[in-house]
C-alpha cells in the first residue's frame, strides 16, 4: 500500500469518526439543520473531491492531483447546494402524492424511498450529470490550452458513452438503488450520503474507464 492510500483511507477514516463520535456527531446535526446549503457545499467539496482523486488513482495506478482539481471541487460544491434543495422537493413532492393516492403503497417507507429515488432520477439526474460533464469539459479545454466555448465544449464531450453508460446503465443499475437506501436514511444523513456515493460511482466510472482501454487500444 503506497503513502497516498494510506492518506487518502485516514482521511476518510477522519470523516467517519466525526460522524461517529457522539459529541461531534451532535455538531453535525445541529450544523446541518441551521445551515443545510453551506454543509451540503462542504459535504460534496471534500466527499466527491476525494472520489476525483481515488478515480484518478485506479484509472493511472499512482496518486495525482487532476489538473483544476480546485475548480472541480467548488463545482462539486455548488452541486451539492443544490442537492440540499431537490432531495427536499422530490421528498416532499412524493409525499404529498402518497398521501392523495397518486402513488401506491402510502403507509411503505421502502415504497417513499424507491418513489423519490426514481422520479428523482429519471427526471432531475440526466439534467445534473450532463452539466457537470460540461463543466469537467470546459476546465480540460481551457488547461490544455483549447477553445473552451459551448460549440467546442459539446464537440469533445463522448455523447456515446454518456448515453449508454453514464444514463442508461449507472442510473437504473446503481444511482435509483442507492439513493433508495438514501432516503430510507434520516433526512439529516441524506446528502451526506449523497456526496459518499460520489466515492463509489468515481470508483465504478474508474474501472469501466481502465477496462475500456485494451479494447480501444
Amino acid at each position: 500500500m503506497r503513502k497516498g492510500d494510506i492518506l487518502w483511507a485516514l482521511g476518510l477514516a477522519a470523516v467517519a469518526a466525526f460522524l461517529l463520535v457522539p459529541v461531534t456527531h451532535e455538531v453535525f446535526v445541529a450544523v446541518t439543520a441551521a445551515h443545510p446549503y453551506l454543509i451540503g457545499f462542504a459535504k460534496f467539496f471534500v466527499l466527491a473531491t476525494m472520489g476525483e482523486l481515488l478515480a484518478l488513482r485506479i484509472v493511472t495506478g499512482a496518486w495525482e492531483m487532476p489538473k483544476g482539481l480546485f475548480q472541480r471541487a467548488v463545482i462539486w460544491g455548488l452541486l451539492g447546494v443544490v442537492i440540499v434543495l431537490i432531495f427536499d422537493v422530490f421528498a416532499g413532492g412524493v409525499t404529498g402524492s402518497l398521501k392523495k393516492g397518486l402513488l401506491p403503497w402510502a403507509d411503505s417507507k421502502l415504497a417513499f424511498a424507491f418513489f423519490v429515488s426514481a422520479i428523482m432520477n429519471l427526471t432531475f439526474a440526466p439534467t445534473m450529470m450532463l452539466t457537470h460533464r460540461i463543466t469537467d469539459t470546459w476546465i480540460d479545454l481551457r488547461y490544455e490550452g483549447k477553445p473552451s466555448g459551448i460549440a467546442d465544449i459539446v464537440a469533445h464531450i463522448d455523447w456515446k458513452g454518456f448515453v449508454s453508460f453514464v444514463l442508461i446503465k449507472t442510473i437504473p443499475i446503481f444511482w435509483i438503488p442507492a439513493h433508495t437506501i438514501t432516503f430510507l436514511l434520516p433526512p439529516e444523513y441524506r446528502v451526506l450520503m449523497a456526496a459518499g456515493l460520489s466515492i463509489a460511482l468515481g470508483a465504478i466510472l474508474a474501472f469501466a474507464k481502465k477496462k475500456s482501454k485494451p479494447a480501444t487500444a
